[in-house]
């Protein structure tokens, strides 16, 4: 019998051990996630150095925005050293710089911004209300159940199925194997953990649902502008990596119902792509918001 699928990915990622920093104030370690491709997720080192930032910041401030570069690949199954530098600590902000070392190398650097949160006015901006509602839309699972086709093997049907860690359904439907339909420059993405987090250790549940909406932004960002290329995951020699990213968290990201994720291609040429992407709760609250520009790299 296949086990149901999980959220326990999510929240071993976050799972930070201390250590002895090395480089600057406070250091430690965590260790990316299985996944079928060459290299670890890039969802995973940001989490982590998310998780690893909040873990430095302890008079209440929240974690506001990120700004990372992917210098170089992570190994999968393998510890990933995270050193935080405490740049600035002042009455309504802070600042951390973070970085990730694997074998000796850095391989992941961010700035890091908190807040103490002020009054002020508020607005937020707001999705397509004709998107339709996930109950709606074929899960991963169920669009994959009789497909087939290009560089999909059982592993990477697996990790799509039911192996991230979250329920994710799209409007149009997921690139996986195919462009169907017109070459949109857009596409949403509902959300959900399979089962409810796990409490992390050194973050709160609030934290953790933060972080964890950090780890999950990575997986269908660049989906727009490969989308619009007419691009899909398993077509044969298509090569994609994160270049840099960075992430606004402008309200607290519950994690206990589904989640909207629109996005949109920007521009793509020279062998890059940009996407920005939109999280909103079901009742359209926006939460978060990313930019990542990738390498996308045909055939």
């Amino acid at each position: 019998m296949t086990a149901a699928p999980t959220s326990a990915i999510v929240t071993a990622a976050l799972t930070l051990k201390p250590a002895a920093p090395e480089h600057f104030d406070l250091a430690f370690t965590a260790t990316t996630q299985p996944c079928p491709w060459p290299k670890a997720y890039g969802g995973d080192l940001v989490a982590q150095a998310a998780a690893a930032a909040i873990r430095s910041v302890t008079d209440g401030k929240s974690l506001h925005s990120m700004h990372s570069y992917f210098l170089r690949p992570a190994d999968i199954g393998a510890e990933v050293r995270y050193e935080v530098e405490a740049v600035r600590d002042g009455r309504g902000y802070s600042t951390r710089q973070v970085r990730g070392y694997q074998n000796g190398k850095v391989l992941y650097v961010c700035l890091a911004n908190f807040a103490a949160g002020e009054p002020g006015g508020s607005f937020h901006a707001r999705p397509d209300d004709e998107i339709p509602a996930p109950e709606t839309l074929p899960s991963s699972a169920e669009y994959l159940a009789e497909r087939a086709g290009g560089t999909m093997t059982a592993e990477s049907r697996a990790y799509w199925r039911g192996g991230r860690g979250f329920d994710m359904r799209h409007v149009p439907g997921p690139v996986y194997l195919a462009v169907e339909g017109e070459r949109l420059p857009h596409q949403a993405v509902w959300l959900r953990p399979f089962d409810a987090l796990r409490p992390v250790e050194g973050l709160t549940d609030t934290q953790r649902d933060l972080a964890a909406l950090a780890y999950v932004c990575d997986y269908t960002i660049l989906e727009p502008v490969l989308r619009v290329l007419g691009l899909a995951w398993a077509d044969p020699g298509l090569v994609t990596a994160s270049l840099d990213h960075a992430m606004w968290f402008h309200r607290p990201a519950p994690m206990s119902d589904w989640l909207l994720y629109a996005q949109e291609a920007v521009a793509a040429d020279a062998g890059r792509g940009l996407g920005t992407g939109r999280f909103f709760t079901r009742d359209r609250r926006h939460l978060a918001t990313v930019v990542q520009e990738g390498m996308i790299r045909p055939a």
